[in-house]
C-alpha cells in the first residue's frame, strides 16, 4: 500500500483523500498535531459555523428524518444556578458523512426553553422518533411530534399533564409492558436545585399521557435532582430506574413489579454527590452495572457490579486512577474493538475527555494519547457511529464557561465488527388463548450505550408454525436493554417457533437461538371440534378461502395457519397438510 492509500485508510475517510497529493499528504503528516491520536476534534469543519455559543446541557442522538444516519438535538438554554434566557433546541441534520446543517427553525419552528434535558422515542407509535425536552424553574416539558420526515411540533399543551417541572431530565421507557412508551421526569422545587416529587406519566398507546405518579410511584420529595435512565436490572423483563443527585445520598433505585408500580431499593452503596448514571455490563456476565459520575471536589467516579439480582457492591477501586475531579457524564464503548466495554468520561475544566480500557473483567485503566486534549466545559457526552465508517465518534455538548463550543471527534480506529450480544429471550408458555397477541421480550446488548441502549437498524421477531414459511414482525425498544414484539393469535393447535434477529448500526447481526410454544385446546385446522381435519372443515375453510370476508372474521382464525389476519395460499398450503396428515 502506498503512503497516500495508507493515510487514507488510517483517516477512513475516503472523500477526502481520493484526490490526496503528496504536497497535501506531507502537510497532514507534518502539519497536524492530533495526527496519531484516535479520537481528532473536527467541530469547525463538521458542526455549523459560526459557533452559536448557546448553553447547552444535554445532546441526544438519533435518526430524525429516517434516512439511516443519525442526527444530533441539542438542550440549550438557562445558565447552572440562574434561570438565564430561552434558546432553541437545535437540529443538526446529518448527510450520512458526519458533516451537519442547522435545520433548528425549519423543523421545530425555533421552538426555544431553558432546556436541560433531551430524549427521543416513538410517543405516538407512528414508527418515527419524537422529542421531549425538559425545562427548569417551573416550566412544562416540550414534546415534539414528528411528522414522519424529521419536522416537528410542540404538542405539549394536547398531550401532556398540564404541571410545570423543574426538571433536568426526561426519559421515555414501556413500564407496563403494554407496547406504549410511558415518560418518567426529575424534578426539583423552584429550581432542579430544590427538592420535589419525580413524576411518571402513562402513554395511551396514541401519545396521549396520563399523571400516575400517585399510584405507581413512591410519594416524597427528593432533592437536587440531576438525572434518571431506564435499566432491567433484575433481568426479569421489566426498566428500573436509577436517579442521580447532587445531594448526598439523594441518588435513589427503583424497582418495577412488572405493571409499572415502582418501589424505592435500599440495598444499594450510596453515593456523596452525582450528576449521572450510566448502566452497562463492564465485567461480560450479561447483567447492568453501574457507573456514577463524580460533581465535583471530594468525590470521585462511583462503579457498582451487578450480582445479577439488582443487588450491587460497590468497586470503585476497579478505576484507576479514580481522582477527584469535576466530571459530569459517561458513555460506555469499545473503542479497541476486543469485546469489552471501555468507559469515556465528560470533564469540566482541563485535561480534556477521560478515557479508560477494560481489561475484560471490568477493571479499568485510564489510556493517555487517544482522544485529543481540548479544555472545555463538557456537561454531555454521547458515542455514535456519524460518519458510516463503522467506528464510534464522540460528541460532547459544552455549557457553564467559555465559548460553548459544542464538538466532534472523529473516530480514526478500528471499526466496530462484533454483533449484539442476547443475553436472555422471554420464553412464551403453551397457552390456549387463541387471541393473542403472544408478548416476546428479550434482553439485547452491543458494545456500546446511550439511554437508549444501543443504535440498531432493526430488531425482528421471525416466528413459524410447523410447516410453514416464517414470518416477522418488528420489535420495539421498551427501555434499558428490553425488547417487545408481538405474535398475533393464532388457531388451537397450532406449534410455534420463533428466534430473533438483531442488527447494530454498523450491520453487525446476531440471530438467538430458537423456542417454541404450543396454542393448546385443539388440532390446527379442526373448524368443528370432532378431532380431526375432515371434508366439513374443508368447506370452512373454501369459505373463509374463497367467501368475501377473506377470512377476516372470527369463524376463520382456526384457518389463518400463519397468523397474518387472512386466509391465503400459504394458508391453502399448510392446510393440506393438516387435511392430509
Amino acid at each position: 500500500m502506498s503512503m497516500p492509500q495508507m493515510l487514507c485508510a488510517a483517516r477512513a475517510r475516503a472523500s477526502r483523500c481520493a484526490t490526496a497529493s503528496l504536497p497535501l499528504l506531507l502537510l497532514v503528516w507534518f502539519g497536524t498535531p492530533a495526527w496519531g491520536q484516535q479520537f481528532v476534534e473536527e467541530s469547525s469543519a463538521r458542526f455549523p459555523q459560526p459557533n452559536p455559543s448557546e448553553y447547552t446541557n444535554q445532546l441526544t442522538i438519533g435518526d430524525l428524518d429516517g434516512d439511516g444516519d443519525l442526527d444530533i438535538v441539542w438542550a440549550n438554554g438557562g445558565n447552572f444556578g440562574s434561570a438565564g434566557v430561552d434558546q432553541k433546541a437545535r437540529v443538526y441534520i446529518n448527510d450520512g458523512q458526519g458533516f451537519f446543517t442547522d435545520e433548528t427553525d425549519a423543523r421545530t419552528g425555533g421552538y426555544a426553553g431553558l432546556h436541560r434535558g433531551v430524549e427521543l422515542g416513538d410517543a405516538d407509535n407512528d414508527g418515527d422518533l419524537d422529542i421531549v425536552l425538559v425545562q427548569d424553574f417551573q416550566r412544562p416539558p416540550g414534546l415534539l411530534i414528528n411528522d414522519g420526515d424529521g419536522f416537528f411540533a410542540n404538542e405539549a399543551d394536547d398531550r401532556l399533564p398540564a404541571i410545570n417541572l423543574s426538571s433536568s431530565r426526561g426519559q421515555f421507557g414501556d413500564i407496563d409492558n403494554d407496547g406504549d412508551l410511558d415518560l418518567f421526569f426529575t424534578n426539583g422545587g423552584t429550581s432542579r436545585f430544590g427538592c420535589g416529587q419525580y413524576r411518571v406519566y402513562e402513554n395511551d398507546g396514541a401519545g396521549f399521557y396520563t399523571d400516575v405518579t400517585s399510584t405507581n410511584f413512591p410519594l416524597g420529595n427528593v432533592c437536587n435532582n440531576m438525572d434518571c435512565v431506564f435499566g432491567d436490572i433484575d433481568n426479569d423483563f421489566d426498566i428500573d430506574i436509577r436517579t442521580a443527585s447532587t445531594g448526598t445520598n439523594n441518588s435513589r433505585l427503583y424497582r418495577n413489579d412488572g405493571t409499572g408500580v415502582f418501589t424505592q431499593l435500599s440495598t444499594i452503596p450510596s453515593d456523596s454527590t452525582c450528576y449521572s448514571y450510566d448502566f452497562g455490563d463492564i465485567d461480560g456476565d450479561g447483567d447492568l452495572d453501574l457507573l456514577g459520575v463524580n460533581a465535583g471536589s471530594g468525590s470521585t467516579e462511583l462503579m457498582l457490579e451487578n450480582d445479577g439480582t439488582g443487588t450491587y457492591t460497590n468497586v470503585s477501586s476497579q478505576i484507576s486512577p479514580n481522582p477527584s475531579q469535576d466530571d459530569n457524564d459517561s458513555k460506555f464503548l469499545d473503542y479497541d474493538n476486543d469485546g469489552d466495554l471501555d468507559m469515556l468520561i465528560a470533564r469540566l475544566g482541563s485535561g480534556g475527555e477521560k478515557l479508560y480500557r477494560n481489561d475484560g473483567s471490568g477493571n479499568f485503566t485510564q489510556v493517555f494519547g487517544v482522544v485529543q486534549v481540548i479544555s472545555d466545559s463538557s456537561l454531555d457526552i454521547m458515542v455514535a457511529d456519524l460518519t458510516g465508517d463503522g467506528s464510534y465518534d464522540v460528541v460532547s455538548a459544552q455549557g457553564e464557561s467559555g465559548n460553548f463550543q459544542n464538538r466532534i471527534y472523529i473516530n480514526n480506529g478500528p471499526a466496530d465488527t462484533i454483533p449484539p450480544h442476547f443475553v436472555q429471550i422471554e420464553q412464551q408458555p403453551d397457552t390456549p388463548d387463541t387471541t393473542g397477541p403472544y408478548v416476546i421480550r428479550a434482553l439485547i446488548l452491543d458494545h456500546m450505550t446511550s439511554d437508549r441502549n444501543f443504535f440498531d437498524k432493526g430488531i425482528i421477531l421471525n416466528y413459524v408454525l410447523a410447516g410453514g414459511l416464517p414470518l416477522q414482525v418488528a420489535m420495539r425498544h421498551s427501555g434499558g436493554q428490553v425488547y417487545r414484539g408481538e405474535i398475533p393469535g393464532l388457531a388451537a393447535g397450532s406449534e410455534v417457533s420463533y428466534w430473533i434477529r438483531a442488527t447494530d448500526h454498523n450491520s453487525n447481526t446476531a440471530t438467538s437461538s430458537t423456542l417454541s410454544f404450543s396454542v393448546t385446546g385443539g388440532i390446527l385446522g379442526d373448524a368443528d371440534d370432532d378431532g380431526d381435519v375432515d371434508l366439513d372443515d374443508m368447506a370452512g375453510f373454501l369459505d373463509c378461502f374463497t367467501g368475501p370476508g377473506r377470512g377476516v372474521g372470527a369463524g376463520c382464525a382456526t384457518f389463518d395457519f400463519d397468523g397474518d389476519g387472512d386466509v391465503d395460499f400459504v394458508d391453502f398450503a399448510l392446510y393440506q397438510l393438516a387435511f392430509t396428515g
